[in-house]
């Protein structure tokens, strides 16, 4: 009876690189929470920062989009040719 208590008791005996591993694993997992969390904060903020900018608008003479189209605008008209002869 004493031999399987103490065999049960040895099973439950850690050894210290179980616990070094352990150890290990779990500031690895807490600081990749850390580091993920303050990389989501900055995105956060960033995007805060582009929604509260205001929005310019350009609304100016409108330009032809291809050289060989007519504009319509009466001030991009250009003035007959007049012939040398």
């Amino acid at each position: 009876m004493k031999e399987s208590k103490k065999a049960k008791l040895r099973a439950q005996v850690k050894s210290r690189w179980y616990y070094i591993f352990w150890g290990t694993c779990t500031v690895a997992v807490c600081a990749g929470q850390v580091l993920v969390g303050s990389g989501f904060r900055r995105m956060a903020e960033s995007l805060d920062k582009v929604l509260d900018a205001p929005i310019q608008m350009d609304i100016g003479i409108p330009h032809p989009k291809h050289p060989m189209m007519v504009p319509e605008e009466p001030w991009h008209r250009t003035p007959p040719r007049q012939h040398l002869y």
